[in-house]
């Protein structure tokens, strides 16, 4: 798995394993090994959620670290293995702290360690804001795709709540050949639903839009943009939803709101009220991991006292084994696997070694004689 060692002196210089090297990749170096490979990362989360439907992962619980004194921040440790043909170990540790934003700064940060199967040295270190919303958004791009499939394909999107995120799911939809006749905007920020515009606006996603982002002929990304003043509005008009917004507790209840059978993609997952899960069709990444941390699936599920509402992982719809309904509202709501993040940032390990461009940390492991 890994292309360099170390050139440390001891054992491994007379003839013993040798000590992995240690790189640092950082954020630069990772945009440029994902940026527009929508395609083939989208092809890499499927086969990687095939893996894990295998039995050919371990992915335990994530664990939460949260502070009393901050209470709406947190840091969060996904360990993880892949086997197949990926083949990595290691770990990611992302945070939250939305007061962030107010100060000008993103709402996530993180890195991911990667750590060589044979020995268990940790062989890399890459910045992993980029990788993390990479996957999330590939992970949404391909729900998109398999849970549609029994319908007319949806060409009115809505994004209930704009940012990182939101941006990247709209970049992998349309680097996947979706197209859209309107493009749907809310957020409570009316300067984060002003920039994601700019950004769609930018990518072509209006054609000739107007300044204020309210409506646009069509373009290559699709036609007009409307933001706007309501979720109701932009749920009621969105034959597909991205909820990708920060909120603690459900904030939307009325089920009413989808009596048009949209396709929904909950990957805030706590935004809606389970309610409106139990009058839909409910599809996860997975359902151990889904279930808890007070997620709607799992408030649905306390609610119920049981998971018959679930109709099934994404897995079981790659491989054919549940058809999701076409006449019904569909919500994937995504946990966020460790796994994926693994696979991903080994994508990029691969890519920065072949173009030669590891920056590697000599001696990064000092002690490396047993008795001195």
């Amino acid at each position: 798995m890994n292309p360099v060692t170390s050139t440390a002196s001891g054992p491994a210089a007379r003839g013993a394993a040798p000590v992995p090297g240690f790189a640092v990749i950082p954020g630069a170096q990772v945009q440029k090994a994902l940026q527009g490979r929508e395609q083939e990362i989208t092809e890499l989360v499927e086969a990687t959620y095939r893996l894990h439907g295998a039995g050919q992962t371990v992915n335990p619980p994530s664990y939460f670290l949260r502070f009393p004194d901050r209470p709406s921040s947190r840091i969060i440790a996904l360990p993880a293995s892949v086997g197949g043909s990926v083949g990595v170990d290691g770990l990611k540790w992302i945070s939250s702290f939305p007061d962030n934003v107010a100060a000008g700064l993103p709402r996530a940060s993180a890195v991911l360690v990667l750590n060589d199967r044979d020995t268990g040295y940790p062989l890399a270190c890459l910045e992993s804001s980029i990788i993390s919303a990479t996957r999330t958004a590939a992970s949404a791009a391909l729900a998109a795709d398999r849970l549609t499939r029994t319908r007319q394909r949806p060409t009115r999107v809505g994004f209930f709540g704009t940012g990182l995120i939101a941006r990247y799911i709209h970049t992998f939809l349309t680097g996947t050949g979706w197209s859209f006749d309107e493009v749907g905007v809310y957020d409570v920020s009316a300067d984060s639903a002003a920039g994601f515009c700019g950004y769609l606006r930018q990518s072509g996603a209006d054609g000739q839009g107007g300044a204020d982002g309210r409506s646009g002929a069509h373009g290559r990304g699709g036609g007009g943009i409307t933001v706007h003043d309501s979720p109701e509005e932009l749920i009621r008009s969105s034959d597909l939803v991205v909820f990708a917004t920060v909120a603690g507790r459900p904030h939307v209840s009325d089920p009413a709101l989808f009596d048009h059978a949209p396709v929904v993609l909950h990957v805030s997952l706590r935004d809606l009220a389970p309610e409106i899960l139990l009058a839909s069709a409910n599809f996860v990444d997975d359902v151990e991991h889904c279930l808890k941390a007070d997620t709607s699936p799992h408030l649905a599920e306390r609610l119920t006292g049981g998971r018959d509402f679930l109709d099934g992982t994404l897995d079981d719809v790659l491989t054919g084994r549940v058809d999701p309904p076409a006449d019904r509202t569909v919500v994937f709501s995504p946990f966020g696997l460790g796994v994926l993040d693994l696979a991903v940032g080994k994508y990029v390990y691969d890519a920065v070694a072949r173009a030669g461009d590891l920056r590697v940390i000599d001696d990064f492991f000092h002690e490396l004689r047993r008795y001195g």
